[in-house]
């Protein structure tokens, strides 16, 4: 049995990453009274050296603009805190372990492989039930690479589109929720420095 349920396709993807997150913040307006005031500074050549890629320029001024986030109790949104690259690379390694696992044990007609293989998964995000939001580290290179959903209970589809456009296409029902719950517009839990959460 095959569990790749398929492929979605944006209307039309967003290439400007301003564009993507004004697209996320439009669908979910809770998020905009989370903004940081000041965007934070990732030293993004040291973390991406690190990884061995760099990412998604999409998903970089999110966690620049955004603290971690979840939406609606189910998915957790969220990059490395200024200072703290290296442990999010080492955190990113340990999920690609996971992943490697799953994609062993998945049963498709094209197997997929975790990053560093060529076109490998890297995870983006997860699910506190365990689904993965994944990047097909496409060779074209990360402005290219599209989302790959990785669920708890077997199913793999594709998503052409970035990360963020993702977010806003799951948000505002545009995208089948393929193997996935519904995702209310709504932000239930955001990551406060030095306070845990609210």
């Amino acid at each position: 049995m095959d569990d790749f349920a398929g492929t979605q396709a944006p209307g039309c993807r967003l290439i400007d990453p301003a564009e993507s997150v004004a697209e996320l913040e439009r669908v979910l307006p809770g998020l905009v009274a989370h903004r940081l005031p000041t965007p934070v500074r990732v030293d993004w050549p040291r973390l991406e050296g690190l990884l061995g890629t760099a990412l998604p320029a999409d998903y970089k001024l999110l966690c620049e603009l955004y603290p971690a986030f979840e939406l609606s109790d189910f998915m957790r949104v969220g990059g490395p805190a200024p200072g703290a690259e290296a442990g999010w690379v080492q955190d990113t390694h340990e999920e690609l372990e996971i992943v490697a696992e799953w994609c062993e044990d998945a049963d498709l007609a094209a197997p997929m492989h975790p990053y560093p293989a060529p076109g490998g998964l890297l995870p983006w995000a997860t699910s506190n039930q365990g689904d993965f939001f994944l990047w097909t580290t496409l060779p074209a290179g990360p402005q290219e690479w599209m989302v790959t959903v990785a669920s708890r209970n077997g199913a793999w589809w594709h998503y052409t589109g970035g990360a963020v456009q993702f977010l806003a296409d799951l948000v505002s029902g545009v995208l089948e929720h393929w193997a996935l719950p519904a995702v209310r517009p709504e932000i239930t839990w955001v990551h406060r420095p030095g306070g845990g959460g609210r």
